[in-house]
């Protein structure tokens, strides 16, 4: 089973805002649909707010403190160890944020689909820094928008050596 992150991010690391993402771009939205499809998404109770359902045609699992929670239609795990186990059969699983699950599942991941937003964007939600020198980029496809806002920004995809 590989593990992959999947983020939008601005120049400066930018993730969210307020529990939103920062832009509205609907190809990235149709480029997150397409790589997930069919496969396990690990997110925070945070993240699962922000979108405010399970996806269909994929599973989710929910990151939570919170021992009684139950979201239907969704997994629930109280660590990210506990959460990778539950896709166990997978072979691809999406970790799709927040900020603190991406810090601790950065290590661990094989492959990283970053949107590269090519600005900076102010917001309350950064993915982690992480060292370039240490994953191959395999792919780049440079992308624009003129609405509902203008947006340049790429599809890149990196390999960890």
């Amino acid at each position: 089973m590989s593990i992959s992150l999947i983020v939008a991010m601005a120049r400066n690391r930018t993730i969210g805002v307020n529990n939103t993402l920062p832009w509205r771009c609907s190809e990235d939205l149709k480029h997150f649909k397409a790589l997930t499809m069919g496969h396990h998404m690990i997110m925070g109770r945070k993240t699962f707010d922000s979108i405010g359902k399970p996806l269909p045609g994929r599973t989710t699992v929910v990151v939570t403190r919170d021992k009684n929670l139950k979201i239907e239609g969704c997994l629930i795990a109280h660590s990210l160890h506990d959460a990778i186990k539950a896709c166990d059969g997978d072979t691809e699983i999406f970790i799709v944020g927040g900020a603190d699950i991406y810090a601790q599942s950065l290590l661990l991941a094989d492959t990283l689909y970053i949107t590269e937003i090519q600005q900076d964007v102010e917001g309350d939600a950064h993915f982690p820094a992480f060292d370039k020198s240490e994953w191959t980029e395999t792919a780049r496809e440079v992308r624009s928008q003129e609405t509902p806002q203008v947006l340049n920004y790429h599809f890149v995809t990196y390999q960890h050596r």
